[in-house]
Order: structure tokens, then sequence, then C-alpha cells
């Protein structure tokens, strides 16, 4: 699904307006003396990973983010299986949400936006080291310019604003590229889906602002990983999305992986505000999507499935824990393409 990244967590609580997120959730590459240009026009993206329990198959798609912002997905292979499912299901997630109307909505917004600033009213350039703060300015003006209104928000939310210029800039893009086209194939052959995204109800809204207001939450090392990454990983990234769009499996796996959401994730996660009220985050989104794929593996010939791609490459991630569990876990091949089936479970045809 991957419709924002995992910075958003924090944001969730502030609005209180139920966004998602995923953990969402790319020719030839370029070439290094010259200046890295990111792929566009069609492409086939990655081939997909087969987890199989006996004659049931589950097809992992694997998905990047950022991606080419100008990249129009091949999705033939994806149709193939699509079209064969009696499943797909979804990408992990965490949905927070308010039991509040329109009104309820209106009348929080005042205390929502200032929910964004840090707590008595300190800038960046007095809660972030000295040294982290000069390397910020240097990519804000880069990127953001000479905006003064970020200076006042939390580092966490500095950092995603910071982020996402810097992606815009680079030809790059979030996300917007997988699902609207699994969700639209879904749809066509009429395939159930499974939601796995994690949903929890904030029961008590205002007091969870006043209290998000006047918290200090641990993000340093979430800003201090987006600088890190924005200094550093831009040319990674573009490497990262350009093999993600042509299926270069084993350059993404040589790519170092620099992900500063995790360290987003964490920091808003442990805050005290959501973990009293949610408890722990990531082990239930992790458990809610193995859970899906499980029973789906239990009962359909083909079930396909979208899954960040460092999950299945991870040696802890969610496909290791399928394979540490006896399922066989194959992964794509280029040199080896699926051959066409004469039953759904045995494969999807070559590409063209």
């Amino acid at each position: 699904m991957i419709p924002r990244p995992v910075l958003m967590l924090s944001a969730l609580l502030i609005g209180g307006m139920g966004v998602a997120f995923a953990q969402t959730t790319a020719s030839d590459l370029p070439i290094r003396d010259l200046e890295p240009v990111v792929v566009s026009g069609v492409q086939p993206g990655p081939g997909l990973w087969k987890v199989r329990r006996g004659d049931n198959t589950l097809w992992v798609l694997g998905t990047v983010s950022p991606v080419p912002r100008r990249m129009e997905w091949e999705s033939r292979d994806v149709e193939k299986v699509i079209a064969q499912a009696q499943e797909v299901i979804e990408g992990p997630g965490v949905r927070i949400d308010a039991d509040l109307g329109f009104f309820g909505k209106l009348a929080l917004a005042p205390k929502a936006f200032g929910a964004r600033k840090n707590p008595d009213g300190q800038t960046l350039q007095e809660v972030v080291p000295p040294d982290m703060y000069a390397r910020w300015l240097v990519l804000k003006h880069k990127y953001i310019g000479d905006d003064r209104g970020v200076e006042s928000y939390r580092p966490i939310l500095a950092a995603m604003e910071l982020y996402e210029e810097a992606i815009e800039d680079t030809g790059l893009r979030q996300g917007g590229l997988v699902w609207p086209v699994v969700e639209r194939l879904a749809k066509q052959y009429d395939v159930p889906r499974t939601e796995t995204m994690v949903k929890v109800m904030i029961q008590d809204p205002k007091a969870a602002l006043n209290e998000f207001r006047t918290s200090k939450l641990e993000d340093l090392d979430c800003f201090a990983k987006t600088l890190q990454r924005l200094e550093s990983d831009l040319g990674t990234m573009r490497d990262r999305a350009n093999a993600w769009a042509v299926g270069d499996l084993e350059t993404l796996k040589a790519l170092p992986y620099t992900d500063q959401n995790e360290a987003c994730l964490r920091a808003a996660a442990q805050s005290g505000v959501l973990r009293k009220r949610t408890g722990d985050i990531e082990e239930q989104v992790a458990a809610r999507w193995l859970g899906a794929a499980e029973a789906a593996l239990a009962k359909n010939r083909v079930t396909f499935a979208v899954l960040p791609m460092r999950e299945l490459l991870k040696p802890d991630g969610y496909i290791a824990k399928l394979r540490a569990k006896g399922y066989a876990v194959e992964e794509p091949s280029i040199a080896a393409q699926p051959e066409a089936p004469e039953v759904p479970s045995e494969g999807m045809p070559p590409r063209p």
C-alpha cells in the first residue's frame, strides 16, 4: 500500500484524522562518471518471490520507496497471478484514528497544529546538537529554502518535511505506483483483499493531543539518520529505485540500506503517549501480516501479497520467518523465470 513513510506515525496522533501508513508501503543503472539519472518510461519492476506449502503458493511482490517519479510500471506478471488468485494480501501497516466527527476534528485543528511544534516554544536550534543543526541548515537551504516555520517543528516532523522535499527534487517519489495497480486488478478479477493493517482507536483524543503537545519525543536518532541519508544515500536511493524498476535483484541485495524510517517509527511508537494506548505496534503489525500469509497458504492454491523489499531481504524479515517455519521460499530469477502453469499453483507465464 505504501502511501507515506513511517515518519507519519507521530502525525497520525497529532491530527487524530486516521491517516494510514505502511512499512510502506526503477534501462541501465546510472553511469557513475556522469550526472546520475533516474529511469523513466515503462519498466517491468522486480520478479515475484514464491512461498510454498505443498501445492499452495504465495506470490510476493517486494516494493521500495522512493521510486522513479516518471516510471510507468509494466504489471503483466502481477496481473497473471492476480487473475488466478483466491486472495490478495495487502501490505503491513498501522492506522491510528479517533472517534471524532467533522466538528470534533475542526475543533482540534488549532491544537493539532500546535502539537507539531516543540514544547515550550523551543526551536530546532535549541533541541538538537550544534553540529547536527549546522548540517540541517545546509540541507534545509538546498531542499526547503528560507521557510522559517519548519524551525519550530519537532525533529521528527522537520525530518519528514526535509526528506519529502529532497525526494521530490531528486526525480523520485514516495509511492503511489504499485498499490493503485494491484487494487485495480483485484477489483477487475473480483479477488478478495485481506487488510493486514493494525487499527488503533484513540479513545481520548483531546487528552492524548494535550499530552503530546507537552511531551518530549526521543527522536534525535530519527533526525540524525534522516540527515545522514540525505547527505550520503541519495545516489544509492536512485540506484535502488532504478534496480527495482528493471528487476535487478542482485543490485538490490548489494546496495546498502540506510533506512531512517525505522528509527523514526521507533521514536514515535515508543513515546509514552502512543505506547500506553497501543502497546507494541511493531510486533502487532508483523503478527497480523504473517498470520494472514500463513492462513492463505493453508487454504489457497494461489495468493498474491505485497511487502516492503527490506522484509524480503532482511535475515530476520517476514520471509525469513516463514522460511524458519518450514515454508519453501524461492527468490525471483531473471535467468529462470517461472514457467506457464498447467494448474494455477505451479507458476506463471514468463515475461514476453
